[in-house]
């Protein structure tokens, strides 16, 4: 039984991964933050993901992760589930973080694979069977080995659905077959959520059994994407086939920069475009050079998201 309506088990839609707008000395910008989920909110999106990849979390203090996450909740008022990134290399700060989003009243916390020591697929296990059994709230697993050298692997994540209070995961690897071996999990257990991370593959990763995206994307154009997925769920070809080149265009800001952290960076500068926030990044990160910001203004016009002839 679902103790929390709030969260729909499986959770079907678009879950934006939120950037953390930051102002100078790496403080939060609130009012930015206010800006980006209103902007998603009204477009539709079936919840908010805090402090993933986009939102710099492995560069952020605990103290500024748990202002984001207390804010972010109370900015978001209860209208759609809040899921918060609890990763770090200390399992003591992966629970505090837990609690700190148990009590400003989030719905579920993500938990990847720790960076710089890669586990095997014991001690992955072990990991998130203890942060699933001691977690106040469930865990949806978050899978993305470009950045963590590691991945949960198929079978380990059949084991860890075993777990009634991990609700799924969310694949960033970006292969298919992977994908499929999820989807057929979910297959087995009713209320298993299976979430594609790159949005490029989105309309795949529904057919073949997903229930929707986190996108950075829809902070950028939340309709379309909540459109196309929701055509993609509906299995509407006509409809899908009409959306999907236009995300195709607006996927060409990920490759303007050969940045190993580039998508994000790319995400942030087209942010700042929109006035949403400013494109600064947490250190070590800089932002993208006047010409790539050039390059990504450029997309965007011809996404019709700007003025086509605007200034950067």
């Amino acid at each position: 039984m679902n103790s929390n309506p709030l969260l729909p088990r499986p959770l079907r839609g678009i879950v934006p991964p939120l950037v953390t707008p930051l102002l100078e000395s790496e403080r939060l910008d609130v009012a930015a933050l206010e800006r980006q989920l209103e902007r998603i909110l009204a477009g539709g999106v079936a919840g908010v993901f805090a402090l993933g990849s986009s939102g710099e979390a492995p560069s952020l203090s605990l103290e500024l992760r748990r202002e984001v996450i207390v804010t972010t909740c109370r900015l978001v008022r209860g209208r759609v589930p809040v899921l918060v990134g609890v990763s770090d290399t200390v399992l003591a700060h992966s629970l505090a973080l837990a609690a700190t989003a148990a009590d400003a009243g989030a719905q579920a916390v993500v938990l990847s694979v720790p960076y710089y020591f890669p586990p095997d697929q014991a001690e992955l296990e072990a990991l998130a069977r203890r942060v699933a059994r001691e977690s106040p709230l469930p865990v949806f697993l978050y899978n993305i080995p470009q950045y963590t050298k590691a991945a949960y692997e198929v079978p380990t994540v059949r084991r860890l659905a075993a777990e009634p209070r991990v609700l799924g995961i969310k694949d960033s690897s970006g292969d298919l077959a992977y994908f499929r071996g999820l989807t057929a999990i979910a297959r087995e257990r009713a209320d298993w959520t299976v979430l594609m991370g790159p949005e490029e593959l989105l309309v795949e990763g529904i057919a073949l059994g997903g229930h929707g995206g986190v996108n950075g994307g829809a902070l950028l154009w939340p309709q379309l994407l909540v459109d196309l997925c929701a055509a993609a769920l509906a299995d509407d070809t006509a409809r899908v086939a009409e959306l999907q080149p236009r995300l195709h265009g607006l996927g060409r800001i990920y490759r303007v920069s050969a940045h190993p952290a580039g998508v994000f960076k790319a995400l942030k500068c087209a942010l700042a475009l929109l006035g949403v926030c400013a494109d600064r990044m947490a250190a070590p990160l800089q932002p993208l050079p006047a010409g790539e910001r050039a390059q990504i203004r450029a997309i965007l016009g011809e996404c019709g998201l700007l003025p086509a002839s605007g200034a950067a």
